[in-house]
Protein backbone atom coordinates (compact mmCIF):
# COMPACT_ATOMS: atom_id res chain seq x y z
CA UNK A 1 0.00 0.00 0.00
CA UNK A 2 1.52 3.36 -0.93
CA UNK A 3 1.44 6.14 1.03
CA UNK A 4 -0.05 9.75 0.18
CA UNK A 5 2.15 12.45 -0.27
CA UNK A 6 1.25 14.16 2.98
CA UNK A 7 2.07 11.33 5.20
CA UNK A 8 5.08 10.41 3.16
CA UNK A 9 6.36 14.19 3.94
CA UNK A 10 4.95 13.80 7.35
CA UNK A 11 7.65 10.50 7.74
CA UNK A 12 10.24 12.97 6.17
CA UNK A 13 9.64 15.05 8.89
CA UNK A 14 10.50 12.76 11.81
CA UNK A 15 13.23 11.33 10.39
CA UNK A 16 14.54 15.44 10.36
CA UNK A 17 13.26 15.55 13.55
CA UNK A 18 15.48 12.72 14.67
CA UNK A 19 18.84 14.33 13.51
CA UNK A 20 18.37 17.03 16.63
CA UNK A 21 16.77 14.49 19.26
CA UNK A 22 19.38 12.99 21.92
CA UNK A 23 19.05 9.64 20.56
CA UNK A 24 21.78 6.20 20.65
CA UNK A 25 23.14 5.70 17.69
CA UNK A 26 21.29 2.10 17.46
CA UNK A 27 17.89 3.92 17.95
CA UNK A 28 18.66 6.51 15.41
CA UNK A 29 19.25 3.91 13.04
CA UNK A 30 16.15 1.69 14.16
CA UNK A 31 14.10 5.14 13.99
CA UNK A 32 15.33 5.40 10.49
CA UNK A 33 14.93 2.33 8.77
CA UNK A 34 11.33 2.03 10.31
CA UNK A 35 10.93 5.40 8.34
CA UNK A 36 12.09 4.15 5.35
CA UNK A 37 9.29 0.93 5.52
CA UNK A 38 6.68 3.74 6.21
CA UNK A 39 7.67 5.39 2.99
CA UNK A 40 8.67 2.33 0.56
CA UNK A 41 6.03 -0.34 0.07
CA UNK A 42 9.08 -3.01 0.40
CA UNK A 43 9.72 -6.42 1.25
CA UNK A 44 13.30 -5.74 2.93
CA UNK A 45 15.11 -3.19 2.93
CA UNK A 46 19.03 -2.20 4.52
CA UNK A 47 21.21 1.07 5.37
CA UNK A 48 25.10 0.77 4.72
CA UNK A 49 27.64 2.95 5.39
CA UNK A 50 30.60 3.55 3.38
CA UNK A 51 34.22 2.35 4.83
CA UNK A 52 36.62 2.61 1.80
CA UNK A 53 35.53 0.11 -0.49
CA UNK A 54 32.85 -1.85 1.26
CA UNK A 55 29.72 -0.68 2.07
CA UNK A 56 28.27 -2.84 5.89
CA UNK A 57 25.46 -2.91 7.03
CA UNK A 58 24.25 -0.75 9.83
CA UNK A 59 20.66 -1.76 10.02
CA UNK A 60 17.97 -3.23 8.43
CA UNK A 61 15.05 -5.59 8.34
CA UNK A 62 13.04 -8.04 6.21
CA UNK A 63 16.97 -9.89 5.71
CA UNK A 64 18.63 -13.08 6.91
CA UNK A 65 21.08 -12.70 9.86
CA UNK A 66 23.91 -13.62 7.35
CA UNK A 67 23.04 -10.66 4.70
CA UNK A 68 23.07 -7.96 7.61
CA UNK A 69 26.55 -9.19 8.78
CA UNK A 70 28.35 -8.92 5.87
CA UNK A 71 30.84 -6.79 4.36
CA UNK A 72 30.14 -5.66 0.69
CA UNK A 73 33.04 -4.73 -1.69
CA UNK A 74 31.52 -2.55 -4.36
CA UNK A 75 34.13 -3.75 -6.70
CA UNK A 76 32.36 -7.27 -6.63
CA UNK A 77 28.68 -6.25 -6.70
CA UNK A 78 27.93 -4.14 -9.87
CA UNK A 79 24.54 -2.88 -8.39
CA UNK A 80 25.49 -1.12 -5.30
CA UNK A 81 28.50 0.39 -7.38
CA UNK A 82 25.67 1.95 -9.81
CA UNK A 83 23.83 3.34 -6.37
CA UNK A 84 27.01 4.90 -5.04
CA UNK A 85 27.85 6.36 -8.56
CA UNK A 86 24.33 8.27 -9.42
CA UNK A 87 23.55 11.48 -8.16
CA UNK A 88 20.03 9.97 -7.55
CA UNK A 89 17.66 7.56 -6.83
CA UNK A 90 18.09 4.43 -9.09
CA UNK A 91 15.31 1.86 -10.19
CA UNK A 92 16.64 -1.52 -11.14
CA UNK A 93 14.54 -3.31 -14.02
CA UNK A 94 13.04 -6.42 -13.67
CA UNK A 95 14.61 -7.96 -16.42
CA UNK A 96 18.16 -6.08 -14.87
CA UNK A 97 20.99 -8.62 -15.25
CA UNK A 98 22.88 -6.98 -12.55
CA UNK A 99 23.22 -9.86 -9.67
CA UNK A 100 21.52 -8.43 -6.61
CA UNK A 101 23.27 -8.68 -3.40
CA UNK A 102 20.36 -10.05 -1.68
CA UNK A 103 19.03 -12.83 -4.09
CA UNK A 104 17.80 -15.37 -1.61
CA UNK A 105 17.96 -13.31 1.63
CA UNK A 106 14.63 -12.03 1.70
CA UNK A 107 12.45 -13.20 4.61
CA UNK A 108 8.94 -11.48 4.27
CA UNK A 109 7.24 -13.59 7.26
CA UNK A 110 8.63 -15.93 10.09
CA UNK A 111 6.05 -18.53 8.60
CA UNK A 112 8.35 -18.46 5.15
CA UNK A 113 11.46 -20.09 5.45
CA UNK A 114 14.42 -18.53 3.18
CA UNK A 115 14.67 -20.45 0.19
CA UNK A 116 17.73 -20.60 -2.40
CA UNK A 117 15.37 -20.15 -5.63
CA UNK A 118 13.97 -16.45 -4.11
CA UNK A 119 15.23 -13.97 -6.30
CA UNK A 120 14.50 -10.06 -5.84
CA UNK A 121 11.79 -8.48 -8.44
CA UNK A 122 11.83 -5.04 -7.74
CA UNK A 123 14.90 -3.23 -6.47
CA UNK A 124 15.86 0.01 -6.27
CA UNK A 125 18.63 2.31 -4.21
CA UNK A 126 19.78 5.58 -3.14
CA UNK A 127 23.22 7.10 -2.91
CA UNK A 128 23.62 8.81 0.83
CA UNK A 129 25.77 11.84 0.47
CA UNK A 130 26.57 14.97 2.81
CA UNK A 131 28.16 17.34 1.85
CA UNK A 132 28.73 16.21 -0.98
CA UNK A 133 30.74 13.01 -0.26
CA UNK A 134 28.87 9.70 -0.55
CA UNK A 135 28.91 8.25 3.27
CA UNK A 136 26.53 5.04 2.26
CA UNK A 137 23.62 3.87 0.46
CA UNK A 138 19.86 2.34 1.48
CA UNK A 139 18.63 0.16 -0.54
CA UNK A 140 14.78 -1.35 -0.72
CA UNK A 141 13.68 -4.60 -1.94
CA UNK A 142 10.57 -6.50 -2.87
CA UNK A 143 9.53 -9.62 -4.71
CA UNK A 144 7.13 -8.25 -7.10
CA UNK A 145 8.55 -7.22 -9.93
CA UNK A 146 6.30 -3.57 -10.15
CA UNK A 147 6.08 -3.19 -6.74
CA UNK A 148 7.88 0.63 -6.52
CA UNK A 149 6.84 1.97 -10.35
CA UNK A 150 4.18 4.13 -8.99
CA UNK A 151 6.67 6.14 -6.28
CA UNK A 152 7.12 9.73 -6.48
CA UNK A 153 10.90 10.41 -7.65
CA UNK A 154 11.10 13.60 -5.10
CA UNK A 155 9.91 12.14 -2.21
CA UNK A 156 12.89 9.35 -3.02
CA UNK A 157 15.68 12.05 -3.34
CA UNK A 158 14.70 13.71 -0.44
CA UNK A 159 14.48 10.25 2.02
CA UNK A 160 18.09 9.31 0.84
CA UNK A 161 19.35 12.98 1.49
CA UNK A 162 17.65 12.97 4.90
CA UNK A 163 19.14 9.73 5.53
CA UNK A 164 22.50 10.71 4.17
CA UNK A 165 22.61 13.30 7.18
CA UNK A 166 21.12 10.79 9.70
CA UNK A 167 24.11 8.47 8.64
CA UNK A 168 26.82 11.21 8.88
CA UNK A 169 25.08 12.44 12.55
CA UNK A 170 24.91 9.27 13.59
CA UNK A 171 28.75 8.20 12.53
CA UNK A 172 30.14 11.04 14.08
CA UNK A 173 28.21 10.19 17.26
CA UNK A 174 28.93 7.14 17.40
CA UNK A 175 32.86 7.89 17.06
CA UNK A 176 32.67 10.34 19.73
CA UNK A 177 31.62 7.65 21.85
CA UNK A 178 34.04 5.40 20.88
CA UNK A 179 36.38 7.62 21.34
CA UNK A 180 35.00 8.39 25.09
CA UNK A 181 34.85 4.66 25.66
CA UNK A 182 38.46 4.05 23.92
CA UNK A 183 39.65 6.86 26.30
CA UNK A 184 38.49 5.51 29.50
CA UNK A 185 39.55 1.67 28.73
CA UNK A 186 43.04 2.94 28.04
CA UNK A 187 43.04 5.10 31.30
CA UNK A 188 41.99 2.18 33.47
CA UNK A 189 44.61 -0.39 31.28
CA UNK A 190 47.40 2.83 32.30
CA UNK A 191 46.45 2.72 36.09
CA UNK A 192 46.91 -0.71 36.63
CA UNK A 193 49.82 -0.89 34.48
CA UNK A 194 51.58 2.05 36.30
CA UNK A 195 51.20 -0.06 39.57
CA UNK A 196 52.54 -2.92 38.27
CA UNK A 197 55.70 -1.08 35.96
CA UNK A 198 57.70 1.34 36.98
CA UNK A 199 59.38 3.62 33.91
CA UNK A 200 62.47 5.17 34.14
CA UNK A 201 65.58 4.99 31.59
CA UNK A 202 67.94 2.60 30.32
CA UNK A 203 71.00 2.90 32.25
CA UNK A 204 74.95 2.41 31.76
CA UNK A 205 77.54 3.51 29.65
CA UNK A 206 79.05 -0.03 28.60
CA UNK A 207 79.61 -0.77 24.78
CA UNK A 208 76.85 -3.64 25.42
CA UNK A 209 73.99 -0.69 26.58
CA UNK A 210 75.22 1.94 23.72
CA UNK A 211 74.34 -0.76 21.04
CA UNK A 212 71.36 -1.73 22.42
CA UNK A 213 70.07 2.20 22.27
CA UNK A 214 70.81 2.39 18.53
CA UNK A 215 68.72 -0.27 17.63
CA UNK A 216 66.15 0.96 19.63
CA UNK A 217 66.64 4.65 18.16
CA UNK A 218 66.58 3.05 14.42
CA UNK A 219 63.00 0.76 14.76
CA UNK A 220 60.91 3.46 17.08
CA UNK A 221 60.80 5.70 14.13
CA UNK A 222 59.78 2.65 12.05
CA UNK A 223 56.24 0.61 12.44
CA UNK A 224 57.91 -2.89 12.44
CA UNK A 225 56.79 -5.78 14.53
CA UNK A 226 59.71 -5.95 17.18
CA UNK A 227 60.67 -9.02 19.40
CA UNK A 228 62.50 -8.56 22.50
CA UNK A 229 64.62 -11.32 23.78
CA UNK A 230 66.71 -11.28 26.33
CA UNK A 231 67.33 -13.55 30.08
CA UNK A 232 64.98 -13.15 32.71
CA UNK A 233 64.98 -9.82 34.57
CA UNK A 234 67.73 -7.65 32.33
CA UNK A 235 64.60 -4.96 31.47
CA UNK A 236 62.86 -6.34 27.97
CA UNK A 237 59.63 -4.20 29.73
CA UNK A 238 61.53 -0.94 29.78
CA UNK A 239 63.04 -1.60 26.48
CA UNK A 240 59.61 -1.68 24.73
CA UNK A 241 58.68 1.39 26.67
CA UNK A 242 61.62 3.09 25.65
CA UNK A 243 60.53 1.95 21.51
CA UNK A 244 57.00 3.21 21.99
CA UNK A 245 58.11 6.39 23.06
CA UNK A 246 60.07 7.02 20.85
CA UNK A 247 58.03 6.37 18.59
CA UNK A 248 55.40 8.28 16.38
CA UNK A 249 52.67 6.55 18.68
CA UNK A 250 54.31 8.09 21.98
CA UNK A 251 51.38 10.37 22.34
CA UNK A 252 48.43 7.20 22.05
CA UNK A 253 48.84 4.26 24.66
CA UNK A 254 51.22 1.63 25.27
CA UNK A 255 48.98 -1.44 26.38
CA UNK A 256 51.04 -4.59 27.94
CA UNK A 257 49.55 -8.35 28.14
CA UNK A 258 51.60 -10.80 30.12
CA UNK A 259 50.74 -14.10 27.63
CA UNK A 260 51.81 -16.15 30.48
CA UNK A 261 49.53 -15.05 32.96
CA UNK A 262 46.23 -15.67 30.40
CA UNK A 263 44.33 -18.76 31.77
CA UNK A 264 43.82 -20.60 27.96
CA UNK A 265 39.94 -20.52 28.71
CA UNK A 266 39.84 -16.51 28.51
CA UNK A 267 42.92 -15.93 26.74
CA UNK A 268 41.07 -15.22 23.74
CA UNK A 269 38.69 -12.88 24.71
CA UNK A 270 41.44 -10.80 26.94
CA UNK A 271 43.12 -10.39 23.11
CA UNK A 272 40.19 -9.91 21.15
CA UNK A 273 36.94 -9.40 23.09
CA UNK A 274 33.81 -10.65 23.47
CA UNK A 275 29.92 -9.91 23.45
CA UNK A 276 27.32 -10.33 25.49
CA UNK A 277 26.61 -13.97 26.01
CA UNK A 278 29.39 -15.34 24.05
CA UNK A 279 29.91 -18.01 27.16
CA UNK A 280 28.97 -18.37 30.84
CA UNK A 281 29.78 -15.27 32.73
CA UNK A 282 29.74 -12.78 29.19
CA UNK A 283 26.93 -10.27 30.78
CA UNK A 284 28.36 -7.45 28.63
CA UNK A 285 30.51 -6.93 25.45
CA UNK A 286 33.69 -6.00 26.22
CA UNK A 287 36.80 -4.50 24.45
CA UNK A 288 39.99 -6.82 24.23
CA UNK A 289 42.95 -5.47 24.57
CA UNK A 290 44.13 -4.83 20.73
CA UNK A 291 41.00 -2.61 20.45
CA UNK A 292 41.96 -0.71 23.70
CA UNK A 293 45.81 -0.43 21.88
CA UNK A 294 44.50 0.85 18.61
CA UNK A 295 46.39 3.36 17.53
CA UNK A 296 48.89 2.38 19.79
CA UNK A 297 51.32 -0.37 20.92
CA UNK A 298 50.17 -3.40 22.35
CA UNK A 299 53.20 -4.85 24.11
CA UNK A 300 52.80 -9.06 24.15
CA UNK A 301 55.02 -10.22 27.07
CA UNK A 302 56.13 -13.92 27.54
CA UNK A 303 54.85 -14.71 24.08
CA UNK A 304 56.53 -18.16 24.64
CA UNK A 305 53.66 -18.63 26.69
CA UNK A 306 50.86 -18.11 24.41
CA UNK A 307 48.34 -21.12 23.68
CA UNK A 308 49.03 -22.71 20.25
CA UNK A 309 45.35 -22.98 19.43
CA UNK A 310 45.28 -19.08 19.84
CA UNK A 311 48.67 -18.38 17.42
CA UNK A 312 46.38 -18.39 14.46
CA UNK A 313 44.37 -15.77 15.18
CA UNK A 314 47.12 -13.39 16.59
CA UNK A 315 48.93 -14.16 13.24
CA UNK A 316 45.44 -13.18 11.71
CA UNK A 317 45.67 -9.79 13.65
CA UNK A 318 48.95 -9.17 12.30
CA UNK A 319 48.80 -10.09 9.17
CA UNK A 320 45.54 -8.03 7.78
CA UNK A 321 44.76 -5.67 10.99
CA UNK A 322 41.23 -7.18 11.77
CA UNK A 323 40.01 -8.91 14.66
CA UNK A 324 37.09 -10.63 15.41
CA UNK A 325 35.21 -10.73 19.21
CA UNK A 326 34.75 -13.93 20.34
CA UNK A 327 31.14 -15.04 19.67
CA UNK A 328 30.59 -11.98 17.13
CA UNK A 329 30.73 -12.52 13.45
CA UNK A 330 31.29 -9.19 12.88
CA UNK A 331 35.16 -8.10 11.68
CA UNK A 332 37.13 -5.20 13.78
CA UNK A 333 39.72 -3.29 11.70
CA UNK A 334 42.54 -2.14 14.61
CA UNK A 335 45.77 -0.31 14.03
CA UNK A 336 48.22 -1.65 16.56
CA UNK A 337 51.96 -1.93 16.57
CA UNK A 338 52.76 -5.49 18.56
CA UNK A 339 55.91 -5.60 20.54
CA UNK A 340 56.59 -8.95 22.01
CA UNK A 341 58.80 -10.04 24.44
CA UNK A 342 60.27 -13.75 25.26
CA UNK A 343 63.10 -15.20 27.55
CA UNK A 344 62.60 -18.15 25.41
CA UNK A 345 64.63 -19.02 22.44
CA UNK A 346 61.70 -19.30 19.97
CA UNK A 347 63.22 -20.69 17.26
CA UNK A 348 63.67 -24.16 19.34
CA UNK A 349 60.21 -24.01 20.30
CA UNK A 350 59.34 -23.83 16.50
CA UNK A 351 61.57 -26.83 16.33
CA UNK A 352 59.89 -28.84 18.92
CA UNK A 353 56.18 -27.76 17.73
CA UNK A 354 55.39 -25.52 20.10
CA UNK A 355 55.21 -22.28 18.20
CA UNK A 356 54.00 -21.59 14.80
CA UNK A 357 57.09 -20.61 12.36
CA UNK A 358 54.67 -17.97 10.57
CA UNK A 359 53.89 -16.66 13.45
CA UNK A 360 57.73 -16.34 14.71
CA UNK A 361 58.48 -14.52 11.60
CA UNK A 362 55.99 -12.07 11.67
CA UNK A 363 56.78 -11.52 15.04
CA UNK A 364 60.30 -11.71 14.59
CA UNK A 365 60.86 -8.63 11.47
CA UNK A 366 63.32 -6.73 13.92
CA UNK A 367 65.06 -8.87 16.98
CA UNK A 368 66.44 -7.18 19.79
CA UNK A 369 68.52 -8.45 22.48
CA UNK A 370 68.90 -7.53 26.01
CA UNK A 371 72.44 -8.11 26.97
CA UNK A 372 72.74 -9.89 30.19
CA UNK A 373 73.86 -8.11 33.50
CA UNK A 374 77.19 -10.03 33.35
CA UNK A 375 78.27 -8.73 29.56
CA UNK A 376 77.64 -5.32 31.41
CA UNK A 377 80.24 -5.32 34.55
CA UNK A 378 80.65 -1.64 34.04
CA UNK A 379 76.98 -0.54 34.64
CA UNK A 380 76.42 -2.75 37.74
CA UNK A 381 77.63 0.20 40.02
CA UNK A 382 75.85 3.27 38.24
CA UNK A 383 72.53 0.95 38.68
CA UNK A 384 73.27 -0.13 42.16
CA UNK A 385 73.81 3.32 43.48
CA UNK A 386 70.47 4.27 41.07
CA UNK A 387 68.53 1.85 43.12
CA UNK A 388 69.60 2.86 46.22
CA UNK A 389 68.58 6.23 45.33
CA UNK A 390 65.01 5.15 44.73
CA UNK A 391 65.13 3.16 48.05
CA UNK A 392 66.03 5.99 49.72
CA UNK A 393 63.78 8.35 49.24
CA UNK A 394 61.19 5.07 49.92
CA UNK A 395 62.84 5.23 53.32
CA UNK A 396 63.04 8.80 54.16
CA UNK A 397 67.09 8.70 54.36
CA UNK A 398 68.65 11.44 53.07
CA UNK A 399 71.29 9.81 51.56
CA UNK A 400 73.17 6.27 50.84
CA UNK A 401 76.46 5.67 49.67
CA UNK A 402 78.22 2.14 48.86
CA UNK A 403 81.20 2.00 50.16
CA UNK A 404 84.44 0.65 47.47
CA UNK A 405 84.05 -2.85 48.82
CA UNK A 406 80.29 -3.15 47.98
CA UNK A 407 80.52 -1.41 44.76
CA UNK A 408 83.46 -4.68 44.07
CA UNK A 409 81.33 -7.56 45.36
CA UNK A 410 78.26 -6.65 43.08
CA UNK A 411 80.59 -6.12 40.05
CA UNK A 412 82.05 -9.08 40.93
CA UNK A 413 78.85 -11.13 41.12
CA UNK A 414 77.33 -13.68 39.25
CA UNK A 415 73.74 -11.92 38.93
CA UNK A 416 71.48 -15.16 37.13
CA UNK A 417 68.37 -13.00 37.81
CA UNK A 418 69.97 -9.72 36.33
CA UNK A 419 69.01 -6.43 36.62
CA UNK A 420 66.08 -7.43 38.89
CA UNK A 421 68.23 -9.72 41.30
CA UNK A 422 70.58 -6.47 41.61
CA UNK A 423 67.83 -4.37 42.10
CA UNK A 424 66.00 -6.41 44.90
CA UNK A 425 70.08 -7.05 46.89
CA UNK A 426 70.68 -3.57 46.88
CA UNK A 427 67.16 -2.75 48.61
CA UNK A 428 67.68 -5.06 50.97
CA UNK A 429 71.37 -4.00 51.41
CA UNK A 430 70.05 -0.17 52.52
CA UNK A 431 67.16 -1.37 54.30
CA UNK A 432 69.72 -3.63 56.53
CA UNK A 433 72.32 -0.65 56.57
CA UNK A 434 69.33 2.11 57.75
CA UNK A 435 68.25 -0.09 60.10
CA UNK A 436 67.94 1.38 63.82
CA UNK A 437 69.22 5.28 62.26
CA UNK A 438 66.88 7.66 63.54
CA UNK A 439 68.66 10.51 62.36
CA UNK A 440 66.94 10.90 58.56
CA UNK A 441 70.24 13.20 58.06
CA UNK A 442 72.40 11.09 58.08
CA UNK A 443 74.67 9.63 55.01
CA UNK A 444 73.56 5.32 55.62
CA UNK A 445 76.76 3.62 54.09
CA UNK A 446 76.28 0.39 52.63
CA UNK A 447 79.30 -2.51 53.39
CA UNK A 448 79.84 -6.32 51.90
CA UNK A 449 78.51 -6.69 55.06
CA UNK A 450 74.76 -5.57 54.09
CA UNK A 451 74.86 -7.66 50.96
CA UNK A 452 73.68 -11.32 50.07
CA UNK A 453 75.35 -11.56 47.06
CA UNK A 454 75.81 -14.75 44.66
CA UNK A 455 79.52 -14.95 44.36
CA UNK A 456 80.76 -15.94 41.53
CA UNK A 457 81.37 -20.01 40.56
CA UNK A 458 84.78 -19.50 41.09
CA UNK A 459 84.79 -17.92 44.59
CA UNK A 460 82.65 -20.86 45.76
CA UNK A 461 84.54 -23.20 47.81
CA UNK A 462 84.64 -25.95 50.39
CA UNK A 463 87.51 -24.38 53.59
CA UNK A 464 90.96 -25.48 52.59
CA UNK A 465 91.38 -26.40 56.25
CA UNK A 466 88.33 -28.79 56.16
CA UNK A 467 90.26 -32.65 55.78
CA UNK A 468 86.62 -34.14 55.15
CA UNK A 469 85.69 -31.94 51.96
CA UNK A 470 89.59 -31.49 50.35
CA UNK A 471 88.71 -33.66 47.95
CA UNK A 472 86.08 -31.55 46.36
CA UNK A 473 88.50 -28.44 46.11
CA UNK A 474 88.72 -26.60 43.37
CA UNK A 475 91.42 -27.49 40.45
CA UNK A 476 94.50 -25.51 41.14
CA UNK A 477 93.96 -22.98 37.91
CA UNK A 478 90.57 -22.02 40.03
CA UNK A 479 92.56 -21.17 43.02
CA UNK A 480 95.36 -19.58 41.22
CA UNK A 481 92.58 -17.48 39.66
CA UNK A 482 91.08 -16.83 43.06
CA UNK A 483 93.62 -15.60 44.36
CA UNK A 484 94.27 -12.86 41.32
CA UNK A 485 91.20 -11.85 41.71
CA UNK A 486 91.47 -11.23 45.19
CA UNK A 487 94.71 -9.56 44.84
CA UNK A 488 93.66 -7.07 42.34
CA UNK A 489 90.24 -6.31 44.00
CA UNK A 490 92.51 -5.64 46.81
CA UNK A 491 94.77 -3.59 45.19
CA UNK A 492 91.34 -1.78 43.62
CA UNK A 493 90.48 -1.09 46.97
CA UNK A 494 93.47 0.26 48.69
CA UNK A 495 93.73 3.09 45.76
CA UNK A 496 89.78 3.79 46.20
CA UNK A 497 88.53 2.55 42.28
CA UNK A 498 91.22 3.59 40.80
CA UNK A 499 92.18 1.16 38.40
CA UNK A 500 95.24 3.15 37.13
CA UNK A 501 97.10 3.89 40.56
CA UNK A 502 96.28 -0.14 41.17
CA UNK A 503 98.18 -1.33 38.07
CA UNK A 504 100.79 0.94 39.07
CA UNK A 505 100.76 -0.80 42.50
CA UNK A 506 100.91 -3.82 41.47
CA UNK A 507 103.57 -3.28 38.65
CA UNK A 508 101.65 -3.70 35.42
CA UNK A 509 100.37 -1.43 32.54
CA UNK A 510 96.94 -0.51 32.73
CA UNK A 511 95.98 -1.81 29.25
CA UNK A 512 97.01 -5.07 30.87
CA UNK A 513 95.48 -4.90 33.93
CA UNK A 514 92.09 -4.46 32.06
CA UNK A 515 92.55 -7.17 30.29
CA UNK A 516 93.42 -9.42 32.74
CA UNK A 517 90.38 -8.36 35.19
CA UNK A 518 87.99 -8.51 32.42
CA UNK A 519 89.12 -12.24 31.77
CA UNK A 520 88.82 -13.13 35.53
CA UNK A 521 85.15 -11.52 35.44
CA UNK A 522 86.18 -8.04 37.07
CA UNK A 523 85.56 -5.96 34.26
CA UNK A 524 83.63 -6.07 30.83
CA UNK A 525 86.30 -6.77 28.22
CA UNK A 526 87.09 -2.99 26.20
Amino acid sequence: MLFSEQQAFAVLLDIALDLTASLAASDRYSRLIAGVRRVIPCDAACLLRLEGPHLVPVAGFGLSGRALSRRYDRREHPRLDVILRSRKPVRFPPTSLLADPFDGEIDTSPERPLVAHDHVHACLGCPLTEGGEVVGALTADALEPHRFDALDESVLAMLGALAGAALRTTALIEALEHRADHRGRVARELQRSAAQHGGGAILGTSDAVQRLRAEIALVATSNLSVLITGETGVGKELVARQIHEASARADEALIDVNCAALPVSIAESELFGHVAGAFTGAQRDRAGKFEVADGGTLLLDEIGELPLELQPKLLRALQQGEIQRVGSDRLHRVDVRVIAATNRELPREVERGRFRADLFHRLAVFPVHVPPLRDRRDDIALLASHFADIVARRLGVHRVRLDADARLELTAADWPGNVRELENVVSRAVLRASAGGADAARTVLVTPEHLDVTAPATQRRVPANDARTAASDPPLREQLEDFERRVILGAVHAHHGNWAAAARALGMHRSNLHQRAAKLGLRQSQ
